[in-house]
């Protein structure tokens, strides 16, 4: 009689095979031999996230048919199996997860920063060199203004240069002008002075040559 409410609870739970349950977070849980707790213990102590295969089920004694990852069938009080994993590994696999999701959000920070930075150096950069073209322009028009200035005092140096030299031109041109008149004028007076003296020479040998007169005629 046992033997076929065994087969019929096996058949009843055929649809639970190849499941897989996990042990709950009890500390330990015995493996035992069969579906009750009069059977032997094959394992004193599964520990508590261990995953099982389901391989069946009995209801009524509360027992479920299990096989560990190492390939041991046994029977284990279904109140301790879990469909999920233990909250214990279940806070440890949320920690680790946390941590990649903290060191993927630090880098993506870290890389926000750089991104800024070099942004901010980008713009600095722009910024100095407009700082520079804007002054490299301001000199530039200075020097164009200068050279400006320059290049128009250059032609007015010219014109006056020339104008001196025609200047200088004339008043040579009057100096020399100058002394062929002084020259002339000298030639004049030295001619005007030997002309008097061979005059007065002239009629002081004429008077000489005159007969004297007696003073009885």
């Amino acid at each position: 009689m046992q033997k076929t409410l065994f087969l019929a609870l096996l058949l009843a739970c055929s649809s639970c095979f190849a499941a897989t349950m996990y042990i709950s977070d009890e500390l330990t849980v015995p493996l035992r031999r069969g579906p009750t707790n009069g059977h032997r213990i094959i394992n004193a102590a599964l520990p508590s996230g261990m995953a099982l295969e389901i391989l069946g089920e009995d209801k009524a004694n509360g027992f479920t048919q299990v096989r560990t990852p190492n390939g041991t069938d046994g029977w284990v009080p279904t109140q301790y199996l879990s469909s999920q994993p233990a909250a214990r590994d279940l806070l440890t696999a949320a920690s680790k997860r946390v941590e990649a999701l903290e060191t993927q959000l630090k880098s993506l920070r870290d890389s926000a920063k750089e991104t800024r930075t070099a942004q901010s150096q980008a713009e600095d950069r722009n910024s100095e060199l407009d700082k520079q073209t804007k002054q490299l322009q301001s000199e530039l028009a200075e020097l164009r203004r200068v050279s400006a200035t320059s290049i128009a005092q250059y032609e007015e140096n010219k014109v006056l240069k020339a104008d001196n030299q025609q200047l200088t031109a004339q008043v040579m041109e009057l100096t020399g002008r100058v002394s062929q008149l002084q020259r002339g004028t000298q030639f004049k007076f030295l001619m005007g002075g030997g002309a008097l003296v061979l005059f007065g020479l002239a009629l002081g040998a004429w008077i000489k040559s005159r007969p004297k007169r007696s003073s009885w005629a």
